[in-house]
């Protein structure tokens, strides 16, 4: 009777695809087991080796594979929201479509979360991978975020009729790539453990282990060796600007702890080039034409990381961290107006101080165009519309250069 009920059940194992919903707990009791077939999977080929010595099913890590969640050949859940299909009693190799799990696997996904490939996955080794993505190097947004003011200031500085720098430009522009990124390795070790309990940040390195916070202390010091690189080509004054601003770097990662503006302090942080470029170039401050192009920039990073934080805002009540997302709450675009007229009218008030030519206030009425664009039609409610629109702001700072230029070159 035990051969001919094992001879039964070996030729339903036999079948391409074997899969067991479980009614009760009682199914993982160890004398007796209820298996049910499902239909056969015809998108797959299944090659089953079997141990016909086997009575009953065991159940190890080689003789198993567990799906959680969903029924992937028919959409929809089992029993008490789990789905088990396993292959008792053989080992199995299925080729065509992977399962779930083994695209997560390939793509790195943590929690569930998957990060899409891009260059850095795809050309740099596999060792530096972890380094460029702390440096966020496959995320340029926030190096154009920084490298603007600065190239405003520079613009600005130039001589009448004459071109901005080159070699102003290209420092400030490796200056920029490299203070963002220190900036960003900074914030993942400060950050690190509430990276983990947020669904964007949780796949950074060092939260999600890739690498440790020592080789982020390392990756640190040698960003920050660079950088003193190339400040000590400024002159002195400039020196001592530059200098200044790592007060602002290293505090900026805590104020979302204890405050509801830090996006008001990453403005103060991320437009320090505003003031530096003009230093570089002329050896001092001019304040009438620097402190409101300053404050301009500020009042713009109010405004795009404003609708960046709108991503985050459940997942920082949840851990328990301030913005002015949260601020605001439903009064947000009438605060982003506000913020962007004052942006504007600052940068009009720079112009007029360094005496620019018409060209670029032509300038300011297509940024603005641009602004109120974004302000306007952002969906608070969407992560990826939120995205975008803060992405958009490199195209908001080429505006403001090519105005800065041409009212300078045609002065």
């Amino acid at each position: 009777m035990s051969f001919f009920r094992l001879s039964r059940v070996s030729r339903r194992l036999l079948k391409p695809s074997v899969s067991a919903t479980p009614s009760s707990s009682s199914v993982f009791h160890s004398q007796q087991q209820n298996i049910y077939l499902s239909q056969p999977v015809t998108t797959t080929t299944t090659r089953h080796c079997i141990n016909p010595l086997l009575k009953y099913p065991l159940w190890s890590r080689d003789h198993e594979v567990w799906s959680k969640g969903r029924d992937f050949h028919h959409e929809k859940l089992l029993g008490v929201g789990w789905n088990y299909r396993l292959v008792a009693g053989m080992s199995s190799v299925v080729e065509g479509n992977p399962k779930k799990d083994d695209k997560e696997e390939k793509s790195g996904g943590v929690g569930g979360v998957k990060e899409a490939s891009n260059w850095v996955d795809l050309y740099l080794p596999e060792g530096a991978r972890g380094y460029a993505k702390l440096a966020r190097l496959d995320k340029p947004i926030g190096t154009w975020l920084l490298a603007w003011p600065c190239m405003w200031s520079i613009a600005l500085a130039a001589d009448p009729g004459s071109l901005p720098s080159f070699k102003m430009m290209s420092l400030f522009g490796c200056g920029a790539l490299l203070l963002r990124g220190a900036g960003c390795t900074i914030n993942d070790l400060l950050d690190r453990d509430i990276d983990t309990k947020v669904d964007r940040t949780r796949l950074r390195p060092i939260a999600s282990g890739l690498l440790t916070p020592f080789q982020g202390l390392q990756f640190l010091g040698l960003q920050l060796l660079l950088g003193l690189g190339i400040l000590l080509q400024l002159n002195n004054y400039s020196r001592v600007l530059g200098a200044s601003s790592l007060l602002l770097v290293f505090s900026y990662p805590l104020m979302k702890r204890f405050t509801f503006w830090p996006q008001a302090f990453l403005g103060l942080t991320i437009n320090w080039g505003a003031l530096l470029g003009w230093a570089a170039v002329k050896g001092s401050l001019e304040p009438a034409v620097v402190l409101p192009l300053y404050l301009s920039g500020v009042c713009w990073t109010l405004v795009y990381d404003t609708i960046y934080a709108h991503q985050d805002k459940e997942d920082d009540v949840k851990v328990g961290v301030k913005s002015t997302a949260l601020r605001f709450g439903d009064n947000t675009k009438l605060w982003l107006t506000g913020f962007g007229t004052a942006s504007m009218g600052l940068l009009t008030l720079s112009g007029l101080s360094a005496d620019l030519g018409w060209q670029y206030y032509a300038s300011l009425v297509a940024a603005s165009g641009h602004l109120g664009w974004q302000i306007g039609t952002a969906d608070l409610s969407s992560r990826t519309d939120c995205s975008k629109k803060f992405v958009s702001n490199k195209w908001f700072g080429a505006i403001i250069f090519s105005g800065v230029v041409l009212g300078r070159t045609f002065q």
